[in-house]
C-alpha cells in the first residue's frame, strides 16, 4: 500500500523484502514461515478526496482487512510479521493485536521506530497524507473512524508507547508528543547514551504491565547511507548495527507479540539495499544472532 504516503512505490515494498530471500532465511532459523501474500488494496481513486485526510475511504478498508489477517493470525497462536507498505498500515496491524489482546483483557506496548513523530491528526497534518497519523490514531485520537478499526477507541496506552530514532517533527506534532505522554528518543538520546541504554529503556517502558510488545520498524529510522530505498529519507539515523542491536535486544527480551517492516520504496532503492536490511532486521527481530 502506497496511498497513505505523497511518493508512490512503497506498495512494491512487500514483493522486493520477499526477493531479498526472507521466508529462506527465517526458515533456516528453525521457524515454521506461512506466507499468506498480500492484502488486497483498492484500487487508488482519481480523486484523493478530503484534502485533511488523503486517500481515506481505501486505507480504511486495507487496514480493516488487515486487522483482521493479524488477529487471525494471532488465534491461531503464531506471530504475525507484516511487511509494507506505508506505514499508514499499522493502524490496522497493531489494532488486529490490540484486538486479540484486549479480548484476553490484555494490554500491549508499542515501540515505533522511525525518523518522523507520524503523530498529526488531520487537525494539523499539514499535507494531509495519512502515514503522518497512524500513532494519533493508534492512541485513539484524531479520525473517528480511523481510531476504530478493531474496536472503538485507543489500542495503546500511552505511557506504554516509545518513539525511537526520531529526528524530523513538525511542529504541530511536538506539541501533540508532548500532550501525548508517550515516550520518545530521538537520535540525540541514541547519540548521547547509545542504542543499548535506549533500547533497554524502551522495552522495559513497552513491556510494563502489558502481555508483549508489537514494533513497527519502518526503513526511514536507518541513515540514508544503509536504507535510501523509501519514500523519505532523512540524514542523521540509525547506522546498520544500531539498527540491529535493537532487533536483537527486542528478541532477547522474548517480548515480541508482532512485527511490521514498513516503507520500502524499490522505486528509490539500489540494488535492493534497503530491502535486504529489512529482511535481515526481521531475522533479527525473530532470533538470528552473529554468534
Amino acid at each position: 500500500m502506497d496511498l497513505g504516503a505523497s511518493k508512490l512505490g512503497a506498495s512494491g515494498g512487500p514483493d522486493a523484502i520477499r526477493r531479498a530471500e526472507l521466508v529462506p532465511a527465517l526458515e533456516r532459523l528453525s521457524l515454521s514461515v506461512e506466507d499468506r501474500g498480500d492484502v488486497d488494496i483498492p484500487d487508488r481513486p482519481a480523486k484523493p478526496g478530503s484534502a485533511k485526510l488523503r486517500f481515506k475511504a481505501p486505507i480504511l478498508r486495507a487496514c480493516q482487512d488487515l486487522c483482521d489477517e493479524v488477529y487471525a493470525v494471532h488465534k491461531e497462536g503464531r506471530l504475525p510479521v507484516v511487511l509494507g507498505g506505508d506505514h499508514a498500515l499499522a493502524m490496522g496491524s497493531v489494532a488486529g493485536t490490540a484486538k486479540y489482546y484486549a479480548q484476553k483483557k490484555q494490554n500491549i506496548g508499542l515501540i515505533w521506530v522511525d525518523a518522523h513523530g507520524d503523530i498529526n491528526t488531520p487537525a494539523t497534518s499539514p499535507s494531509g497524507n495519512i502515514h503522518g497519523m497512524p500513532v494519533a490514531h493508534l492512541l485513539g485520537l484524531g479520525d473517528k473512524e480511523l481510531n476504530s478499526i478493531g474496536y472503538k477507541g485507543a489500542k495503546v496506552k500511552a505511557r506504554n508507547v516509545v518513539l525511537v530514532g526520531i529526528r524530523d517533527l513538525d511542529q504541530s506534532e511536538k506539541k501533540n508528543l508532548r500532550e501525548s505522554g508517550v515516550t520518545v528518543f530521538t537520535m540525540k538520546e541514541v547519540d548521547r547514551y547509545g542504542m543499548a541504554w535506549v533500547a533497554q529503556k524502551a522495552i522495559e517502558q513497552a513491556s510494563d504491565h502489558t502481555a508483549g510488545i508489537h514494533v513497527s520498524f519502518d526503513v526511514d529510522a536507518a541513515d540514508p547511507s544503509v536504507a535510501g530505498g523509501t519514500g523519505t529519507p532523512m540524514r542523521g539515523g540509525l547506522t546498520y548495527r544500531e539498527s540491529h542491536l535493537l532487533m536483537e535486544m527486542v528478541a532477547d527480551s522474548e517480548t515480541l507479540c508482532a512485527l511490521d517492516m514498513v516503507e520500502v520504496n524499490p522505486l528509490e532503492d539500489v540494488h535492493n539495499q534497503t530491502a535486504a536490511l529489512a529482511s535481515e532486521l526481521i531475522q533479527s527481530a525473530l532470533g538470528k544472532r552473529i554468534f
